[in-house]
């Protein structure tokens, strides 16, 4: 049997979005954050975390800073008792033309290899149109957006991951 699946996109759904974000100390968590995700995992949802880290590629920090923060964010899951899969990143810069970067499947198509995963039955949160491309382009089931104003192509719109998760409940997942 597939495995259903929840895609977050890092900055801007797990941490509020100060750009390039790589410090510990820089790093805040959205509201809600944690009680949005354990909603999917007590629903059976295996969670996956897909990122565009430029700011790799640009210089302006390195792989081993990403991961560094990327362990200490884990972690605060764990807390939670949430456990996150595997967290997939491009560090490639836009113009790179890789295949990895959102909104381009790469980082789907190598989760798809790893685990067994069923996109139809699977959501997608995100807060930019690359992140509901992501989901259009690699055909998850359903995506919502986490912004003012709705994205193309995105089957909710909430506001912020605290108004997300108050109203998820009302949505058969």
């Amino acid at each position: 049997m597939k495995n259903k699946a929840l895609f977050l996109d890092r900055d801007g759904i797990i941490n509020l979005d100060h750009g390039y974000v790589y410090k510990i100390e820089d790093f805040e968590f959205t509201q809600g954050i944690f009680e949005l995700v354990s909603y999917f995992v007590k629903h059976d949802f295996l969670i996956f975390i897909v990122t565009n880290q430029s700011g790799i590629g640009r210089g302006y920090y390195t792989a081993e800073d990403f991961n560094t923060l990327t362990s200490w964010m884990l972690s605060k899951f764990e807390e939670h008792h949430i456990t996150i899969q595997e967290v997939y990143h491009c560090p490639h810069t836009p113009d790179a033309q890789c295949d990895c970067r959102k909104p381009k499947i790469g980082m789907i198509e190598t989760c798809l290899k790893q685990y067994n995963v069923d996109l139809n039955q699977s959501w997608l949160i995100g807060d930019k149109p690359s992140d509901i491309q992501l989901a259009l382009n690699a055909k998850i089931g359903k995506s919502i957006a986490i912004s003012e104003t709705r994205l193309s192509g995105s089957t909710y719109t909430f506001p912020n991951i605290q108004t997300c998760q108050e109203m998820i409940t009302s949505i058969k997942i």
